[in-house]
């Protein structure tokens, strides 16, 4: 846009100060003509660089024709000045100016006085200015160019501290607010109001959440506690169908528990009520999640952590995350499940195979929804959860949870922790 408009005007410059050399030789030449005429009229002889014609443009005064055509001629006999001619390499005839002033001789016949100078000078002085046109025309535009950089950076610099500020921002915390009552001002303090509400509506979630749990684990954890007691210790003459009604509700309230804990951690997680994130040896933790996972007997499980490697996240984070990625592959798995943990850049990266019946392309994304559930024989014993809570928690913290083939035919989950500094 600055090479356009300064162009313009730059062809605009050029074609006035044309027109104004023209028209300031134009004067000359009406003077001339006009001191020219007063000689015709007296009978003296003519100056040179002048002509005399009749009204229809045929010469008089014997110096033989013009290089005018008929149009030119009435153009001229007008009273306006006319350009005749071309550039030397367009046109025999050279570019001339002719201006024409009307006398009357003694006898009452009338003259046209004609005066003309030659334009090549002029042409040729604008030529050599215009060729500097294009080169100041790219200076300017530079400099235009980086002029306005500079000012748009200079006026963006307090957003980018906003950005740079927003990016780090944690629970309770604000914008910082320009001193200037501008815009920018404004907006910092819109964002703050925005803010606050958002911290006040976690908090209100988070209470809800913890009050709601307690409530629910307590009755639950009651009918549990009865339940195993008279499982336990059966009262005389109990039935059979009896014995495993309570069973049943033990087994219920059991997976009940389950369920509630986990509701109430995936609330944390997507309320984003997470802790500050602090270095955590993915060996110790894989070591004390197999230590609570529970043995089947059926299942082995291998672990191979080639290097110290640790994640950006909190102790509680990593090992629910463990806690149920073991959970999930020991409840799918045939004879063996292996896990890994191993440095990648300013990643860490965990890989949980097993070799059960894996899990279906066209499946494995939905697996991390809430309440998925793949297989109808496990669907009785879990809310389906685990994965849910994995990638609430891992996504939490910048990082990803994928599903995949498993090398031994089963499912592989990948997840991808930012690694601690």
């Amino acid at each position: 846009m600055a090479v356009v408009v300064l162009a313009g005007l730059a062809r605009l410059g050029a074609g006035l100060l044309l027109s104004a050399v023209i028209t300031a030789g134009d004067g000359e030449l009406r003077e001339r003509a006009t001191t020219a005429g007063v000689a015709v009229t007296a009978g003296v002889p003519l100056p040179p660089g002048v002509r005399v014609t009749d009204v229809a443009g045929t010469p008089t005064d014997g110096r033989g024709p013009l290089p005018l055509d008929p149009v030119e001629i009435r153009t001229l006999a007008a009273g306006e000045p006319v350009t005749a001619g071309g550039a030397p390499r367009e046109s025999a005839v050279p570019l001339t100016r002719w201006v024409a002033v009307p006398v009357t001789l003694p006898d009452g016949s009338r003259r046209l006085v004609l005066a003309s100078r030659d334009l090549l000078g002029a042409v040729v002085l604008l030529g050599g200015a215009a060729r500097w046109f294009l080169p100041g025309v790219l200076v300017a535009a530079a400099a235009l160019t980086l002029a306005a950089w500079a000012a748009s950076r200079a006026a963006l610099r307090p957003v980018d501290r906003l950005r740079a500020a927003a990016r780090h921002l944690g629970t309770g915390q604000r914008l910082p607010v320009p001193p200037a009552a501008d815009e920018l001002a404004a907006l910092a303090v819109e964002i703050n109001g925005l803010l606050a509400r958002r911290d006040d509506a976690v908090e209100r979630l988070r209470r809800f959440s913890d009050d709601a749990a307690h409530e629910l684990r307590s009755p639950i954890a009651s009918v549990r506690a009865q339940a195993e007691v008279a499982v336990a210790h059966p009262s005389p003459g109990s039935s059979g169908e009896e014995r495993e009604a309570w069973r049943s509700v033990a087994r219920d309230a059991e997976r009940l528990s389950g369920v509630v804990g986990d509701l109430l951690a995936l609330a944390r997680a997507e309320g984003g009520t997470r802790g500050d994130p602090t270095p955590v040896d993915l060996a110790e933790a894989l070591g004390e999640a197999l230590a609570r996972t529970p043995d089947d007997g059926g299942v082995a499980v291998t672990v191979w952590v080639p290097v110290a490697v640790r994640a950006a996240a909190t102790a509680a984070e990593v090992g629910l995350v463990l806690d149920n990625l073991l959970a999930n592959a020991r409840r799918h798995a045939r004879s063996v499940v292996h896990v890994s943990a191993v440095p990648a850049g300013r990643w860490v990266r965990v890989l949980v195979d097993d070799d059960g019946p894996g899990i279906p392309p066209a499946d494995r994304e939905r697996v991390f929804d809430r309440f998925t559930r793949l297989d109808a024989t496990g669907g009785a014993t879990r809310a389906g959860l685990g994965l849910a809570l994995v990638a609430r928690l891992v996504e939490g913290r910048g990082g990803t949870v994928r599903a995949a083939e498993s090398p031994d035919g089963g499912a592989r989950l990948a997840v991808r922790w930012p690694a601690a500094d």
